[in-house]
């Protein structure tokens, strides 16, 4: 089964982006996975093709009108694949979610624009918002690539060696450990000793205590809180 993405969006020149390239481009040359772009303002009917109106209530930008979207989101074969929508008001994304979207036959992603989407076709059409950090970006592609680009590479076969991505920061709960390559001394920092030392045992035993080192001082929401009495 081919993973298969689908893109509702203004701008489908943007995609694949850099997903063309490098393990996703590959991957898709190899079709491990698809995708496809559907213009949402082709479902506009009126002479100007307007996709956007002014906010209900009053207030500054504009609004993605829910009758086009909703033609849109309709015009895309009724599936299992979850329906997400890029929003910076949505759930964090995390690599648990990463997983089980990896684990389905694909996803159907609609990208935002402007001050938002109108809540009745978010609501009508089993919309789940999704978001890529606590920031906000001028519209949904750049972070429908950032979520294409997590999902791709841990599609089974893409990364060359599946046993890869086991050790990346936050798929055993912690963030990753230092790394290192030759030279052994570069600006006079060397390479710690356990690295070339060949105990495999104290090698992975100093991996690990530098991961939650580092999770202790970077992101110590990562890690198990202390029940409250």
């Amino acid at each position: 089964m081919t993973f298969k993405a689908t893109i509702l969006t203004l701008y489908p020149d943007m995609f694949p982006g850099h997903l063309g390239h490098s393990l996703a481009g590959r991957a898709l040359e190899r079709a491990q996975w698809a995708i496809e772009t559907v213009q949402i303002r082709d479902f506009s009917t009126d002479k100007h093709r307007s996709v956007d109106d002014t906010p209900a209530g009053g207030g500054a930008g504009m609004v993605l009108k829910p009758d086009v979207l909703a033609r849109a989101i309709d015009s895309v074969a009724a599936d299992a694949r979850p329906r997400l929508l890029m929003s910076p008001r949505g759930r964090p994304l995390t690599q648990n979610r990463v997983r089980e979207i990896a684990a389905g036959e694909g996803v159907v992603i609609v990208c935002g624009r402007f001050e938002g989407v109108d809540q009745r076709v978010i609501e009508a059409r089993n919309l789940e918002e999704v978001s890529i950090g606590d920031y906000i970006l001028s519209g949904g592609e750049p972070a429908a690539l950032t979520l294409l680009d997590a999902v791709v590479r841990i599609l089974p076969g893409v990364m060359g060696n599946d046993l890869s991505g086991l050790h990346e920061s936050f798929e055993s709960g912690l963030l990753e450990h230092p790394h290192y390559t030759r030279p052994q001394v570069f600006e006079d920092r060397e390479i710690p000793a356990v690295l070339t030392s060949g105990n495999h045992a104290a090698i992975e035993a100093w991996r690990q205590e530098q991961a939650l080192k580092l999770t202790q001082e970077r992101r110590p929401d990562l890690l198990p809180q202390p029940v409250k009495k």
